[in-house]
């Protein structure tokens, strides 16, 4: 038999708890008597205010981390789902585009979860780089501490938002441990020929003392983070062969889904492949200087009637440390077509062709070398007749129009497309070029000349030449500098007790590489080191990676879609060649997140960035406090030096965990753009749902705490009906939340879609609250619905639900935490029905009524508005009334007339 309290839905440990408070409280041992959440008392709280609010947020947010994050060992048996976001660099502070981010991962990892997926979603850090450095030479600290300070506070922070990621797999690129499977990763690609130095033309800061990329200059030639203007120098420097994947890498971007426009970026970045590098030794005087040289041809079939190798006059040869500098040098003159006594040796056909020097200052797009063939190429035949250049005609044009090759040696007779793909694999069984690329691309330019960063395992020996660090001697560890400069060459140079070494091969006195690693190296194959981060013998076990890749979802800026997603996949490629995986791409579904924005306020004749405090915003315009001068208003990124960020702890602080999340979410698609105002309707918005979510629960308790036992059967027929109608909202709306979290991450029409759920529920008459099996489901459902996106609450309502007395639904899991159900499905009796749907019909812009229509009528936008017109509603608003414009949404069921005044 039930005692008093428990058919009042109180706990008796809860109880016993409250009643020891209540004693002490009277006995004067505690303060005074706090009303709390019922997690923690027994008791509910009618209202949803800012105290319980931080009661629920501190009660949940430990349990959840110690009860839901971790992940335990890899089941191979079960369906996985691997959610990715991009990495930060540990700054030290989270931004808003920390938040957005991690918030949308975390929620898709929840919903996953609920859906009976084993899912990870690990997070690291991005921990090497310029930043440290420069943060180490101003404040008289070595990186390494910087670093790992900035780590414990963003973790901290991470924690604070209640982020479940899977901590157990985190990893720190700059430690050991990390750095030295990139290192051994590095000598793979350098035993397979994909590694090599040379001297090359870099964009050089003057202030940081380092190579910079090209999309590290801005439009002025500064510095993106020094902004000193950039030199050009040349250095000899490491480069990563990535151009030899480009084909490969562009091809098999058609195997994987839409990117939201991403796909295109990369295809554009690629560029079309349809010509090739080919590599030459050089010659002067009839004697090989023992230089070697790289020239892209647009027809490499037609390589057999080359005149001439073309190279631009600010090309390395007349300007680096080349042998041949002085004689090309001479022999240029400025505006005009050069010919020059250095000639060039095809290593695969063995021919001999001048090297002329351009009267051009650049050729298309990235290429400074490119070798002339006058059969394909109108201006390189212009060239060669004007400098007298002997050549062979190479293409034939048969009576039908079919193009063969002549003159050709083995590959005479050859269609152009057969020749082509003869001629392309022997240079790449050979070694000396041959993989099809585009003008567009050049190499991968690793070197940076800093000390924080991964050591280049290279070892340089005078007699055995560069010598790759020995597997079994990895990793080359940082030495432990203390005293920062920021002067000079590589840092690494002035510790000679790291740099001499012995040779590994002759065992000789050698020296190792100075040069460090650009960070996109260590983060070009992280993604492989979270599905088995702590192994010490191999980067990551096969069977593990096969497992968990590729990345189901892989969330991050649109800033990263191009360079690091191409060096990324890149490497993906690479090790799918090494037979160290089984997937080729890293990242099956792409989701790219919009900027968080807020109004900038700068001086129009200054052009200064202005703080809030020296703002007057109480007239019609914003001015200068100071000046009263009036200001340019701008929505822009958030950024300290733009005086516009916002802190999230003190949004949290200010609103709670899950209304920045709900807001997050709800305020725009993850790829558009957040104007930040918590003035707007999407702040307020999204708390007034979260105390109308706890007032539903609040109806059901009460309701269920009365004298009346709930009995279905005592509801009329007009009630019966009403509960029928949420049944059938219910399953409607279970089914369009999961396609909108499935397909299309459209969060703010899931949010939409269950606060008109919410609505429906609140309508609800009180006998309908109280014996109703389909009201109590659908708010279980709604809660469950809502847990992924704001956890905190819908963990403490579930609380509420499962201890209400007289349970009319037995298809919950009531004794778990509501991130231990699973993800509601639609009932088989509603999918068994007529499919029909509610279409919401607006006249400009406002709501007027709802049609019923079949499902698949409801995609046709003319059917749509057939059956509108002539619905009772339709009759009754739009006769005889012009409409202008009609717009279906193609997400919801909602069709809007515009209609002429």
């Amino acid at each position: 038999m039930q005692s008093a309290w428990q058919r009042f839905g109180v706990c008796s440990s809860c109880l016993k708890r409250q009643l020891s408070d209540f004693i002490k409280w009277q006995k004067g041992l505690i303060p005074g008597w706090i009303r709390s959440i019922y997690s923690e008392t027994g008791k509910w709280e009618r209202n949803y205010g800012l105290e319980t609010r931080k009661k629920v947020e501190k009660w949940w947010l430990p349990r959840m981390k110690e009860q839901f994050c971790k992940t335990s060992e890899t089941d191979k048996s079960r369906q996985k789902f691997y959610v990715l976001s991009m990495f930060p660099y540990p700054s030290g502070k989270l931004h808003m585009g920390h938040v957005r981010v991690y918030t949308i991962s975390d929620t898709i990892a929840w919903f996953q979860k609920m859906r009976g997926m084993q899912v990870i979603n690990p997070m690291g850090w991005d921990a090497f780089g310029l930043p440290a450095e420069n943060a180490a030479i101003e404040h008289g600290l070595h990186p390494a501490n910087w670093t790992h300070s900035n780590i414990k506070h963003m973790r901290e922070q991470l924690d604070a938002l209640g982020l479940s990621f899977s901590w157990e797999r985190e990893i720190t690129t700059c430690l050991p441990e990390y750095y030295k499977w990139t290192q051994y990763l590095f000598i793979k690609l350098f035993e397979a020929g994909l590694v090599y130095q040379k001297e090359a033309m870099v964009n050089w800061d003057p202030v940081d003392q380092t190579v910079l990329a090209n999309e590290q200059v801005d439009e002025n030639g500064c510095s993106w983070r020094s902004g000193a203007k950039v030199e050009q120098k040349y250095l000899r420097q490491w480069f990563i062969k990535t151009t030899v994947y480009a084909k490969a890498m562009l091809d098999s971007l058609s195997d994987l889904p839409e990117w939201y426009g991403i796909k295109e970026m990369q295809a554009n970045w690629i560029g079309d492949c349809v010509g090739c590098y080919l590599d030459f030794v050089l010659k002067v005087n009839g004697k090989e200087t023992g230089e070697k040289l790289a020239a892209y041809t647009y027809t490499p079939e037609a390589i057999y009637g080359a005149s001439h190798l073309y190279v631009l006059p600010d090309h390395r040869l007349l300007h680096a440390n080349s042998s041949l500098k002085e004689v090309l040098q001479s022999e240029f003159i400025p505006g005009k077509d050069c010919l020059t006594s250095v000639t060039a040796v095809n290593l695969l056909t063995n021919q001999e062709v001048p090297i002329v020097i351009s009267a051009k200052s650049a050729f298309e797009s990235y290429i400074d070398t490119k070798i002339g063939i006058p059969s394909t190429n109108p201006e390189d035949a212009a060239v060669a007749q004007n400098l007298g250049l002997s050549f062979s005609e190479v293409i034939e044009t048969l009576p039908d129009g079919l193009e063969t090759l002549i003159n050709s040696g083995e590959f005479t007779g050859m269609t152009r497309q057969e020749a082509l793909k003869a001629l392309t694999q022997q240079a790449k069984n050979k070694g000396v070029g041959g993989d099809l690329t585009s003008d567009k691309l050049r190499d991968w330019l690793i070197s940076r000349q800093r000390y924080w960063g991964t050591p280049i395992p290279i070892i340089h020996c005078q007699t055995c030449g560069t010598v790759p660090v020995p597997y079994e001697d990895l990793p080359v560890k940082l030495p432990n500098i203390t005293t920062f400069t920021g002067k000079g060459a590589s840092p690494l140079e002035t510790v000679p007790e790291w740099m001499n070494c012995s040779c590994p091969r002759c065992k000789g006195t050698a020296k190792r590489e100075t040069d460090t690693m650009d960070t996109f190296v260590d983060s070009s194959w992280y993604y492989l080191r979270y599905t088995d981060p702590h192994n010490s013998d191999r980067p990551f076990n096969k069977a593990l990676a096969d497992y968990w890749m590729p990345v189901d979802l892989y969330i991050g800026g649109k800033e990263h879609a191009v360079m690091h997603l191409y060096y990324a996949r890149f490497l993906s490629h690479f090790c799918y060649d090494q037979k160290m995986t089984k997937h080729k791409e890293p990242f099956y579904k792409l989701l790219v997140q919009g900027l968080i924005k807020s109004q900038t306020y700068k001086l129009t004749t200054t052009s200064k960035y202005l703080k809030r405090e020296e703002i007057d915003l109480t007239g019609t315009e914003p001015v200068h406090i100071k000046t009263k001068e009036k200001l340019q208003v701008t929505w822009e990124k958030m950024s300290k030096s733009k005086h516009n960020g916002i802190d999230p702890e003190e949004l949290v602080e200010q609103y709670g965990i899950d209304t920045l999340r709900l807001y997050i979410l709800f305020a725009a698609p993850p790829e558009q753009d957040i104007l930040w105002d918590a003035k707007t309707d999407a702040v307020p918005g999204v708390r007034r749902w979260q105390s109308r979510l706890w007032s539903l629960v609040t109806k059901l308790i009460e309701a269920r705490t009365s004298s009346t036992v709930p009995n279905p059967q005592l509801l009329n027929k007009k009630e019966k009906a009403e509960a029928k109608k949420i049944w059938e909202q219910k399953n409607l709306v279970v089914s369009e939340v999961t396609s909108y979290f499935t397909k299309d991450y459209l969060f703010n029409a899931a949010i939409s879609r269950l606060m008109g759920l919410t609505n429906v529920l609140s309508q609800a008459s009180q006998p309908l609250i109280l014996h109703s099996a389909e009201f109590e489901d659908a708010l279980a459902t709604l809660c469950i619905m809502v847990a992924p996106m704001a956890p905190h609450i819908a963990s403490e309502l579930w609380k509420g639900l499962a201890h209400v007395q007289n349970k009319l639904c037995t298809n919950h899991k009531w004794d778990d935490d509501v991130l231990h159900q699973s993800w509601p499905k639609v009932d088989p009796e509603y999918l068994q029905q007529p499919d029909i749907i509610e279409m919401s019909v607006l006249i400009n812009n406002k709501a007027c009524g709802k049609v019923s229509m079949p499902r698949q009528v409801a995609r046709n936008a003319e059917e749509v508005h057939e059956l509108i017109l002539q619905s009772e509603l339709g009759i009754k608003h739009l006769q005889g009334r012009p409409i202008k414009k009609t717009f279906l949404s193609p997400r919801t069921a909602l069709i809007n007339f515009l209609l002429q005044e």
